[in-house]
């Protein structure tokens, strides 16, 4: 585990939801200070509050899009190759866990619960780390 994942760990065990954790761990490498990640990701927690996107991979999700977006002085012109990148890290998380969503992860429905939300921040930081990093 790599000292970010660490850090993203450290601050799930201070209450930060998943998405916090992970925006917050990894702010600096997208251009965002720690408070704007934590609020910004407050809302993506417990499956954006409603078990639906797995919190950490949401906030990944987020620095991708902070990384990628040529913002508003060019809208539109990077969003389709955000969406590219979201839906590759979503294929490996998925691949890795056997599913994306908060309430699958936990086996709501069918009491397989594939994988904890600190293993879920672990996933989620190994790969926005790699994105970020390249």
């Amino acid at each position: 585990m790599t000292e970010r994942a660490k850090l993203a760990q450290d601050f799930h065990n201070q209450g930060y939801n998943c998405a916090q954790a992970v925006a917050c761990a990894y702010c600096d490498l997208a251009g965002l200070d720690r408070e704007t990640a934590y609020k910004m990701a407050e809302g993506f927690g417990f499956g954006m509050g409603c078990m639906e996107m797995c919190g950490a991979l949401s906030g990944a999700f987020m620095l991708a899009g902070m990384k990628n977006s040529a913002g508003l002085d060019q809208p539109g012109t990077t969003k389709g190759q955000t969406y590219k990148v979201t839906k590759m890290l979503k294929e490996k998380f998925e691949q890795k866990n056997g599913a994306y969503l908060c309430r699958d992860l936990k086996g709501v429905a069918d009491g397989n619960v594939r994988r904890s939300c600190p293993g879920c921040i672990e996933d989620a930081c190994e790969l926005i780390e790699e994105y970020l990093t390249k």
